[in-house]
């Protein structure tokens, strides 16, 4: 697991998510400050992250 820090995109308070380095993945997760959801999407290679982005969820 890494813990992976960004900025949240309603809200822009600094926030962290543990992300299983094991896989690529997405899926939706709230932020832990304003509890909006947040569509997160990362890849990774040999554990080391390549990508990563938080975005909005258009409501």
């Amino acid at each position: 697991m890494l813990e992976h820090f960004f900025q949240c995109p309603y809200c822009w308070e600094e926030i962290s998510m543990l992300l299983d380095m094991s896989v690529n993945d997405s899926y939706i997760e709230d932020c832990e400050v304003c509890c909006n959801p947040i569509q997160i999407t990362y890849s990774q290679e040999e554990r080391t992250l390549l990508s990563f982005t938080a975005d909005g969820i258009e409501q």
